[in-house]
């Protein structure tokens, strides 16, 4: 147990929320850090309207930008609606000035891709969903293949389902094993998925060759747009 014991008393756990955000992305560390007590969730956007996540879901804040104390924890999580936030400066600013403080600096999927434009992983060791890690160098961070990877207080997840898996690492780290554990049984997480096609390490070069083609429109304009962003 670290000292700050079994209980998240007082600890701010605050979360990007943004149009077009991937609902698994947030929802599953949301669901891991909300059964740990005493921790405080926000939700993090410019206004506190009803946002529409990448399935469509209505999401609403609880917390603007401008308004958001310092948070103990920050999570950017990815989807397609990540790309405009790259180059949107009130986003990257509010990211970079909560840096300044947190404990723990994080993300799920492509939600490292806004860290890295941020400067926030230049000289870390990081990684993303698999479809963007080709990206990761021209934001000066070192891609590490894994599930979750751990650079002193930076912390990134790979693709959506990764996110509990990311959530349980950290609440394992932050409040001990014994709490990670009954949160894990809380949210009978044990999984046993019915193919091994999760990743393209693992998945059928048919099935990988497919989903790349599927997302190569999207891949070559985000990689566009890095390339414009970092020219300026």
């Amino acid at each position: 147990m670290n000292a700050r014991g079994q209980a998240g008393t007082n600890f701010q756990a605050g979360f990007l929320v943004f149009p077009g955000v991937q609902l698994l992305d947030l929802a599953g560390p949301l669901e891991v850090f909300g059964l740990v007590p005493g921790v405080r969730l926000r939700l993090i956007w410019k206004a506190l309207e009803l946002i529409p996540s990448s399935s469509g879901v209505l999401l609403k804040p609880s917390d603007q930008l401008g308004s958001c104390p310092q948070l103990d924890l920050l999570c950017v999580p990815g989807g397609p609606g990540i790309d405009p936030l790259l180059g949107d400066k009130e986003v990257l600013e509010f990211v970079r000035k909560q840096a300044e403080g947190v404990e723990y600096l994080t993300s799920v999927c492509t939600g490292a891709l806004l860290l890295g434009t941020a400067g926030l992983l230049r000289g870390y060791r990081a990684t993303t969903h698999w479809s963007a890690t080709a990206l990761l160098p021209s934001l000066g961070a070192t891609y590490q293949s894994g599930r979750v990877v751990e650079d002193r207080n930076r912390v990134t997840a790979g693709g959506v389902t990764a996110g509990i898996d990311f959530g349980l690492r950290l609440v394992a780290k932050i409040w001990g094993e014994d709490q990670a554990q009954r949160v894990q049984l809380r949210l009978e997480y044990r999984p046993d998925p019915p193919f091994q096609a999760g990743h393209p390490d693992t998945a059928p070069r048919r099935i990988t060759e497919q989903a790349e083609q599927e997302l190569a429109t999207r891949r070559e304009r985000r990689a566009e747009l890095l390339r414009k962003l970092l020219d300026n």
